[in-house]
């Protein structure tokens, strides 16, 4: 392993000079052999197999099937309708996969990340992703690390890691650092090496390329993913399943109808043709253009506020989470520290107050190396957030570095936990010392307090220990600021009988709306778990402060983890909340027990230590500020990297959920209504004609099913939406009541149509048969306003708030009116004009069907029971 070998033996293993580094054609050879500092990227799916995908559904291939038989038996008109269908359903679903790939690559479109080598002897700029094993690459602060490096030289090095660890504190980097040849370390005590994608914070270093691309550690977890198998969504699912019932129907009608004829010695090629009908009307062709076209309008919504749905079907999953398992550096909080607190005189004062005392905010800024420039304060997080800190409060930074030059330093070290400058002020030199408590105040003899020095008693050091304690019980980083004044530069002087001055207490704060929106997702019956590789103290107090736990008995560390097993951990999943110290395989384990309990999880996260669980769940939400890895293999994106985004998300993915519902069981109960009418038509009336032709049902499926399930699929929000529980990811389409729903009203509307068959009998075949047609498509249309809500009245839920509903209504009955007029539509739909009367009686029948709805819901108690908690049904 690279940080177990000397110097001498890592020029060795990659064939390169640690001063010189590579010569240009060497470097370029090996750019050639062993390829560029990349990771792998998936390959793009070429237009075809995007287009051969929309057909890989069972019902898609049933309604192929169903045109096929069609051109068989010369009906060409039903099978251009049903691939007419079918072509539509597809250029939907692939024009939305096509728009959600392309706001992607827009977001993909960052500059280069660049790398200072030295080559041929000479420093250079170049691509990161031309990078070779053996480069000799240095660091300084703001740099991205471009690739694995192994240090041979650093000057006060910091680098952030959370990206790759999930440690929201700055790692020190030493490239003297030695280790045994058998000791194996973790990712983050590996002083030595500094890891791709990982930021440098303050300080320079100079260290070889040992790993690029695939082979570093990011391209290891990249590795991972290649391994953990992506699931159906629970609508995909359910659509399948409800795919193989009506498949199965259709078989079974088919085959009803077959006997019949044989029974009552109908003409057998008649009789196909009906049975034909009967199993293209239950089917539903255009149930899969409204569930595409419900999902891309919900996409289309969800990026308008930020967040980019990657697959049409991520979005109503979304909706049925149950649990968001989340990150907290950088998702829930800023992953910028922040003062929020400091000690001086004796009281714990909150930053809103205003520093009088000048010695702590001047000995803070002063004190550190984060710099100031044209683009903001830069450096490590700790001292930059000090820095501002002392900028509010009224520091002049050109007047202090002027007033106050630094002569010596003494830097920060692991050991010592404290650092030193020195200033020149007039004839003296003022020191200024930070650090951890337990370092800094052992070396205090006096207390600066009210303006002047005095000596530090035993019960005043007790009161600054408390504070401290209570300061970090608060999950603050306390820092200790301590000062005194020298003649000369002697550094062992420098820490000796220091003059205490104050503490600051930092930390990295929430970020605005995350509360609120952790808040609405319990109100919504969603648990938040939080997944960190903090301490469990710090995370603690987070998810204190954001309403996720309140007790450590809600805290779950990387090793209590591992003396449980999966059964074991998806029972302890019901009362966690907080999992600290994770590694990705934790993560990963996570995700893996919630959904053993039959949870749909959602996992968010920014760092390429997400990627795995990411991918293992329901729903994968990135952040857009994130890594390629973590962006690549999500569902969903963040564009603004904001937590509440993902709970209007939800809200979304619930609101075409139910609209997606209310649409299957319009057009299911409508398709019901047809196969009443052909079945106990020919059963009832052995001696008489079909009362409906396949294209008849084909335009009723298509113009008075498909727009109106089109509309509904347009609902706007439920008000209520959120005051529910997650539906379970077993639930089925037709629970708490669906099934009693749709049966009963096509039902209804199948006995409705064969009234209306029987008295337009009385007026000749082709009267009945068109009087049969419109009571079942003008019914069908009144139908559609019942589905407006479940639990309300028509009335109450407002018939003018779904205008594109009510449009679809107007326009359906002035399209059956036409059909029935005009001689074109006559002859293609083989209708007959009608009188006064018999138009009297179809709307009638059909306008009863929404007074049997209104009825019905007189008896329903406004209590959601069709949509409640799908857990306890």
């Amino acid at each position: 392993m690279p940080y177990r070998q000397t110097i001498q033996e890592l020029e060795a293993a990659t064939l390169t000079n640690a001063r010189e580094g590579l010569s240009e054609k060497e470097a370029a050879a090996r750019l050639q052999r062993f390829g560029g500092n990349e990771l792998e990227k998936k390959k793009e799916e070429s237009l075809l197999k995007k287009v051969a995908e929309q057909f890989n559904d069972p019902m898609i291939l049933i309604l192929i099937l169903g045109a096929v038989i069609s051109i068989f038996l010369h009906e060409v008109m039903d099978s251009v309708i049903i691939v007419a269908v079918i072509t539509i359903n597809a250029l939907i679903g692939v024009f939305q996969e096509w728009k959600a790939e392309k706001a992607l690559h827009a977001l993909e479109k960052m500059t280069a990340m660049k790398a200072v080598v030295k080559r041929d002897g000479q420093l250079k700029q170049i691509d990161a992703a031309e990078l070779v094993l053996g480069d000799l690459v240095f660091l300084e602060a703001g740099n991205f690390v471009p690739a694995d490096l192994r240090l041979i030289e650093t000057v006060h090095l910091k680098v952030e890691e959370s990206s790759l660890t999930g440690e929201s504190v700055p790692v020190d980097k030493d490239a003297s650092a030695r280790y045994p040849k058998d000791q194996t370390l973790p990712l983050a005590d590996q002083k030595n090496m500094a890891f791709s994608s990982t930021i440098v914070l303050d300080g320079n270093a100079a260290g070889l390329v040992v790993a690029t691309g695939m082979d570093s550690e990011i391209g290891k977890i990249a590795k991972l993913l290649q391994h953990e198998e992506k699931l159906l969504t629970p609508l995909q699912r359910r659509l399948a399943e409800l795919s193989k019932v009506l498949g199965a129907l259709s078989v079974i009608i088919c085959a009803a109808i077959f006997v019949i004829a044989v029974i009552q010695k109908r003409d057998l090629f008649e009789m196909l043709l009906t049975s034909i009908s009967l199993a293209v009307a239950a089917i539903p062709e255009g149930l899969p253009a409204v569930v595409t076209i419900s999902l891309a309008l919900g996409v289309q919504k969800m990026s308008d506020h930020h967040a980019i749905a990657r697959k049409l079907h991520a979005v109503e999953t979304l909706g049925q989470v149950s649990v968001i398992c989340t990150d907290k550096t950088g998702t829930l909080t800023q992953n910028r520290m922040t003062v929020v607190a400091y000690y001086l005189n004796g009281k714990i004062q909150s930053v809103s107050q205003k520093v009088t005392e000048r010695r702590l905010k001047e000995g803070f800024y002063l004190c550190g190396n984060a710099k100031l420039d044209a683009e903001g304060v830069i450096g490590d997080p700790t001292e930059v957030a000090l820095m501002r800190w002392a900028l509010d409060n009224g520091v002049d930074a050109a007047q202090i570095i002027r007033q106050f030059p630094r002569v010596a330093e003494i830097p920060f070290d692991s050991r010592r936990k404290r650092m030193s400058t020195v200033h020149q002020t007039g004839l003296e030199k003022i020191v200024y010392v930070k650090g951890a408590l337990e370092s800094v105040l052992p070396l205090c003899t006096h207390l600066w307090q009210d303006g002047r020095r005095v000596e530090l008693t035993t019960p005043m050091r007790r009161q600054i220990e408390e504070a401290a304690a209570q300061m970090a019980g608060e999950a603050l980083r306390v820092l200790v600021l301590a000062t005194r004044t020298v003649a000369s530069l002697d550094e062992s002087q420098f820490e000796t009988r220091l003059c205490f001055i104050g503490m600051a207490g930092m930390i990295d704060p929430p970020k605005e709306g995350v509360k609120e929106a952790i808040a609405l997702a319990h109100k919504a019956g969603i648990d938040v778990v939080m997944i960190t590789g903090d301490h469990p103290e710090t995370a603690l107090a987070i998810g204190r402060q954001l309403g996720i736990a309140q007790s450590l008995s809600q805290v779950l560390t990387s090793v209590q983890m591992q003396d449980l097993s999966d059964d074991q951990l998806a029972q302890a999943c019901q009362h966690i909340r907080i999992v600290a110290r994770a590694t990705p395989q934790d993560k990963v384990r996570i995700v893996k027990a919630y959904r053993l309990d039959e949870k749909i999880v959602a996992m968010t996260g920014d760092g390429v230590n997400d990627a795995p669980s990411l991918k293992q769940a329901d729903v994968g939400i990135a952040m857009g500020s994130g890594t390629e890895v973590s962006r690549q293999t999500s569902d969903l994106i963040l564009t603004d990297d904001n937590f509440a985004t993902i709970i209007s998300a939800v809200e979304e993915g619930r609101n075409i959920y139910l609209n997606i519902q209310k649409a299957v069981l319009y057009l299911l109960s409508c398709n019901l209504g047809e196969i009443t009418t052909l079945f106990l038509a020919i059963v009832l009336m052995p001696v008489a004609p079909a009362p409906l032709s396949a294209i008849q049902i084909l335009w009723i499926n298509l113009v008075t099913d498909a727009f109106p399930a089109l509309s509904l699929a347009a609902e706007p929000q439920d008000p209520y939406i959120m005051d529910q529980k997650p539906r379970a990811a077993t639930e089925s389409l037709f629970a708490n009541g669906g099934w009693a729903f749709m049966v009963l009203n096509g039902l209804y509307i199948g006995t409705i149509s064969l009234v209306a068959f029987k008295f337009g009998s009385a007026y000749g075949v082709r009267t009945a048969h068109t009087m049969t047609f419109m009571v079942l498509s003008i019914a069908q249309l009144f139908h559609s306003l019942n589905l407006r809500s479940l639990d309300h009245s028509i009335f109450r839920v407002g018939i003018f708030r779904n205008k594109l509903l009510l449009a679809t209504f107007v326009i359906g009955v002035a399209l059956q009116v036409m059909v029935v007029n005009l001689p074109v539509f006559q002859l293609i739909l083989k209708t007959a004009a009608l009188d006064w009367a018999c138009w009297g009686i179809v709307f009638g029948l059909s306008a009863s069907l929404i007074l049997i709805n209104e009825v019905s819901k007189l008896f329903n108690p406004v209590n959601h029971n069709w949509r409640s908690d799908s857990r306890n049904s």
